[in-house]
């Protein structure tokens, strides 16, 4: 009897965007199709117009879930319009129903236009907090990937002025359990190492008290329950490359805390994944790059490793 392939949803993300096309050239990778059954959820008519546009050839055999876009041969690629956004929303829910239901061992999704979203009227700011909402998720958290660096957020899509009152002990506890698992899953070892949220890790609450009295009680409870955890880190120093090889993962505070640095590091092969969902969900760590779509000109590097993850992510759940 062959290998288990884990079975594995691609959404086209926003269709004026680089998202169709990376999905083509995912379909067509021979190494990508020995490794997982690969699945597209989206508009077979999009779809055909990208691959005309692009110069992309039709991939062999495709399997794919043609969803009804009654707007495909309207979509004008690399401009934000409405029909887009709803349509990304719908192929994301249709994925995500297949996998609760037990169809997909995960999602991989291309990127979304968040405006485009908005102008659609979908009640959310982006992947993580759709699927959230459509997993019945209490807690979710987002980590990125790569080779050679993990960074998970305490905190995601919002305001930097609204990130102190939103950070709480039981949350950030949340996120290192979800953080420390997925490390597990992915054979990364090593302690975490939590940011901490004000420069010099508050200088003993001078610069602020957060790393006091929420960061370093949720360490402590971490470590009682036997996760090697260490922190508050300074987080003007915590990514030297002498301290990088040190730990399994690091846990950010907010946003731009955690991606700054691993953009710089890993954007190439960078993934992201939402933890803490009823099923496997990545995608590649870059947006809808309007200004390359429809050309031929995205790389496909970062779509490929989220793919891979997933495969990851999603073995222990294989038979």
């Amino acid at each position: 009897m062959g290998r288990h392939l884990p079975r594995i949803g691609l959404t086209l993300g926003d269709p004026a965007g680089i998202g169709p096309e990376l999905v083509l050239r995912a379909l067509a990778a021979d190494e990508l199709r020995r490794e997982a059954r690969l699945v597209a959820y989206g508009s077979a008519a999009l779809l055909r117009r990208v691959a005309d546009a692009a110069g992309i050839p039709w991939p062999a055999g495709p399997e794919l879930h043609d969803l009804p876009f009654a707007g495909a041969n309207a979509v004008v690629p690399g401009r934000v319009q409405a029909a887009c956004g709803r349509a990304a929303a719908d192929w994301v829910a249709a994925a995500a129903r297949d996998a609760l239901a037990g169809g997909l061992d995960a999602i991989v999704t291309a990127p979304l236009n968040k405006e485009a979203l908005h102008l659609a009227g979908v009640p959310f700011p982006g992947h993580t907090e759709m699927l959230a909402s459509l997993g019945g998720a209490r807690r979710t958290a987002m980590l990125f990937w790569s080779p050679s660096l993990i960074v998970s957020l305490a905190t995601i899509h919002l305001p930097l002025a609204d990130v102190p009152a939103a950070l709480t002990t039981a949350g950030l506890l949340d996120t290192l359990r979800l953080t420390a698992d997925a490390c597990r899953r992915l054979g990364r070892t090593g302690p975490l190492g939590v940011l901490a949220l004000n420069p010099h890790a508050g200088e003993g609450g001078l610069f602020g008290r957060e790393e006091q009295a929420v960061i370093a009680p949720a360490i402590a409870t971490a470590r009682a329950e036997g996760l090697a955890v260490e922190g508050p880190l300074v987080p003007d120093t915590a990514f030297l490359e002498q301290k990088r090889g040190r730990y399994a993962a690091y846990v950010a505070m907010h946003h731009d805390q955690g991606l700054i640095p691993f953009k710089m590091l890993a954007f190439a092969e960078g993934v992201n994944v939402t933890l803490g969902l009823p099923f496997v969900r990545t995608s590649p760590d870059h947006g809808t790059a309007f200004d390359l779509a429809w050309q031929n000109r995205a790389d496909p590097s970062s779509f490929f490793s989220a793919i891979r993850c997933a495969c990851r992510l999603a073995a222990p759940a294989a038979t």
